[in-house]
C-alpha cells in the first residue's frame, strides 16, 4: 500500500501522536499472521461490474475511485486502495451500475465508498444525478474521510450537489473519525458548512490500539460529535486485514469501554459496536457487559458460527 499525507495531516500529526500512527506508515505492518486477510469482508467476489459491490439484498457498494485524499493505514480495502489505475472508472460504467440498479428493482439503496468519492468531485456529480432520479432508490449514502484528511475539498460544488440531491432524497454523510485531535478549526468549518446543506451527518469510527482504545478519548470524541450534530453511528472492531493487526485492539477490552460509555455519555452520542465478520455476512452487534455471552465465538446473519481467536 503506497503512502499519501495531506498538507493537512502532515502539520497536524507533528503535534498529535494518534493522527501519526493512523496515516504514516510503520514497520509492523510487515508482521502479518496465520489469520490474516487479504479481503476479509469478501467484497471482490460480490463484484457484479466494475465499480459495483452487491453483497446484501437491497443495497449496493459503489466505489466511484480507489484514491483517498489520505491513505488510513488500517484500511480494510488495502489491497485496492492506492491502485488508483486499477479502480478507475467512467462514464461507461457508470451506465453500466445505472443498468445493474434498474435490473434489481428491490435494490433500495446505494452506497458510495471506495477510496473516496469526494476525491473524484465531476464523476460522483454525474452518478449522483443518475442515480437520485430512479424511482426504486428511497436513500443514499455516501461515506468520507475529507473532512478530516483534507477538509479544502468540501467546496461551494459539493456542498449546492448535496443541498440538491438531499431535496430530491436522503443523503446520509459518514465522515469518518477516529480521534478528538481531528477535530481542527478546518474540519469544524467543513462540518458546520455540510450540515447547512441538510444532509443527515453521521460517523464511523475503528477501534485501533494506541490511538483510541481507552474511555476518555472516546467519551470525547462521541460527545464532540454530537455536540457538532454528528450522530455517531458505528465503531468497528478493527478488520482482521493483512497489514493492520497491530491495530487490533482485544475485544473484552472494547466491550469494557463502550460498557463504561453507556453508562457515561447521551444515548445520541453512543454508536453500535460491532464486528463485521470475517469471511460472513453481515455487521453484527457485541453485546455490553450488562449481559453474560462469550466474545470469542458468534453467529452471523446466516447463522454461521465465527471463531474469533
Amino acid at each position: 500500500m503506497l503512502v499519501k499525507i495531506s498538507q493537512h495531516l502532515k502539520k497536524l500529526a507533528q503535534k498529535s501522536p494518534a493522527v501519526k500512527k493512523q496515516f504514516f506508515p510503520s514497520l509492523k505492518e510487515n508482521i502479518i499472521s496465520e489469520k490474516a486477510l487479504i479481503d476479509p469482508l469478501l467484497e471482490d467476489i460480490y463484484r457484479k461490474t466494475k465499480g459495483l459491490v452487491h453483497k446484501y439484498p437491497r443495497r449496493v457498494l459503489i466505489e466511484l475511485t480507489m484514491n483517498c485524499a489520505s491513505y488510513c493505514r488500517f484500511c480494510t480495502r488495502r489491497r485496492m486502495v492506492s491502485d488508483i489505475k486499477r479502480g478507475k472508472i467512467g462514464l461507461v460504467d457508470i451506465k453500466k451500475i445505472i443498468d445493474y440498479l434498474k435490473k434489481h428493482p428491490k435494490i433500495d439503496e446505494t452506497i458510495f465508498s471506495g477510496g473516496d468519492p469526494l476525491t473524484v468531485p465531476r464523476l460522483l456529480t454525474t452518478a449522483l444525478n443518475k442515480i437520485v432520479v430512479l424511482p426504486q432508490i428511497k436513500k443514499l449514502r455516501l461515506h468520507t474521510r475529507v473532512p478530516v484528511s483534507r477538509p479544502g475539498l468540501i467546496t461551494k460544488d459539493i456542498l449546492c450537489l448535496f443541498e440538491k440531491i438531499n431535496k430530491k432524497k436522503p443523503l446520509y454523510l459518514s465522515v469518518h473519525f477516529e480521534h478528538p485531535d481531528e477535530l481542527t478549526p478546518q474540519t469544524i468549518k467543513a462540518i458546520k458548512a455540510l450540515r447547512q446543506t441538510g444532509v443527515i451527518l453521521l460517523s464511523q469510527s475503528v477501534f485501533l490500539k494506541g490511538i483510541n482504545n481507552s474511555y476518555p478519548i472516546l467519551k470525547k470524541l462521541f460527545t464532540k460529535l454530537s455536540d457538532l450534530g454528528i450522530r455517531p453511528y458505528y465503531i468497528y472492531h478493527c478488520d482482521l486485514v493483512k497489514g493492520a493487526e497491530h491495530f487490533i485492539v482485544p475485544i473484552e477490552k472494547e466491550i469494557k469501554i463502550m460498557t463504561k460509555l453507556r453508562k457515561n455519555i447521551s444515548g445520541i452520542a453512543f454508536p453500535f459496536h460491532l464486528i463485521d465478520t470475517p469471511n460472513g455476512a453481515g455487521k453484527i452487534p457485541l453485546p455490553l457487559d450488562f449481559w453474560k455471552f462469550s466474545p470469542a465465538r458468534f453467529r452471523d446473519f446466516k447463522n454461521k458460527l465465527i471463531k474469533m481467536y
